[in-house]
């Protein structure tokens, strides 16, 4: 089953297109371990000072894992730049599933 991810921007950060896709791929090879598991994927990147502050930590990623007969996952990360915040959003989810799901199988 493949999962269906949604990417959501607002209004600061663009998106769209190819970058949709990007990162879509990125999501589903992060997460494809637990592909069978997760029915959606929702992204929302979000810019808090809409680009009036260089460098700051605004950017904002997170991230929704509907889940196959389990309580839905979120993750969130805060980073300078969009890709680290997804990338960071990511890697938490990962973790985050890892520790679900590896607690299932020891008990």
């Amino acid at each position: 089953m493949i999962m269906q991810v949604r990417l959501n921007t607002d209004n600061h950060i663009e998106g769209g297109g190819r970058k949709d896709s990007y990162w879509s791929e990125i999501a589903l090879e992060k997460l494809k371990r637990f592909e069978d598991h997760i029915s959606a994927l929702e992204i929302h990147v979000s810019d808090h000072n809409s680009g009036s502050r260089q460098g700051a930590v605004d950017k904002e990623c997170h991230i929704e894992a509907r889940l196959n007969g389990f309580a839905n996952h979120a993750t969130t990360c805060k980073a300078d730049s969009v890709e680290k915040a997804i990338s960071g959003a990511l890697d938490k989810m990962k973790n985050a599933l890892e520790h679900t799901f590896d607690k299932i199988k020891t008990h």
